[in-house]
């Protein structure tokens, strides 16, 4: 084989993973980076969309309807990526149905399957045949009270949760792993079956590996999850992501 050859083949190898996120994260690209490094034939690529504060005003409801959003996942296809992710848990208060009919308008605009971090916790939820959940997230409670009963809808019992009552995204971030972590632990307390660490710009990350081995339960943080899922669709192993998610890393 050729030079050429070769490194035509590596390029279609390696798995490229496109992923759009709200423009006021700081909390996904760092991450993305960190799990995907572990890989070593994968990159990342990023997309934002403009969206600065969640609550239940029409305003704040309508940056997730905004054919912007859509466009960006558009740029994200021109890296030719194997698959695109919705790095965003939006759908988790407005409806899930909402993320099933984007990932589908993704493909038929772009091509290339698409998943979102909230199909993604639901997909490994199911996979693990969890029903009693926990929830840990920044929001205010009208949204809380949203999120709850949309994975209601979606057969899992919310036991227990934590919110921080913030409205401001690039907030979020600036919430500690510490306070993070001891809620999440508080919830686990309460009988969760399964802890969601929901938000992709909560820095849920870094603890979410180090409570789940202290409690025994599965600890399924937003980031991590979208990453998995997008593994999962381009038919890739999921075993190195036992660093972040050890449960739902062996899931087949």
């Amino acid at each position: 084989m050729t030079v050429l050859g070769k490194m035509s083949q590596l390029k279609q190898k390696q798995l490229r993973i496109g992923m759009l996120t709200p423009s006021s994260n700081t909390v996904v690209e760092p991450w993305c980076f960190k799990i995907i490094s572990s890989l070593g034939d994968a990159s990342v690529h990023f997309g934002r969309v403009e969206v600065l504060w969640i609550d239940d005003k029409a305003a704040s409801l309508k940056q997730f309807y905004d054919e912007n959003m859509l466009r960006g996942f558009d740029l994200l296809s021109h890296v030719k990526p194997t698959v695109i992710g919705w790095n965003g848990t939006s759908a988790s208060w407005l409806g899930v149905d909402q993320d099933r009919i984007l990932v589908k308008e993704i493909a038929r605009r772009t091509g290339c399957p698409a998943v979102t971090s909230t199909l993604s916790i639901i997909e490994a939820l199911s996979a693990l045949s969890i029903k009693k959940i926990g929830l840990v997230t920044p929001y205010v409670n009208s949204i809380q009270e949203r999120i709850v009963n949309n994975f209601s809808l979606e057969k899992f019992e919310c036991v227990s949760e934590r919110h921080f009552e913030l409205t401001d995204n690039f907030s979020f971030a600036e919430v500690s792993e510490d306070r993070i972590a001891s809620a999440v632990e508080e919830v686990v307390a309460d009988g969760a079956e399964a802890v969601i660490i929901l938000c992709t710009n909560l820095a849920g990350a870094g603890v979410a590996a180090r409570v789940e081995e202290k409690t025994g339960i599965p600890v399924l943080d937003s980031v991590v999850l979208t990453v998995w899922g997008a593994l999962r669709s381009a038919g890739k192993d999921t075993s190195s992501l036992g660093n972040w998610a050890p449960a739902v890393s062996k899931i087949l």
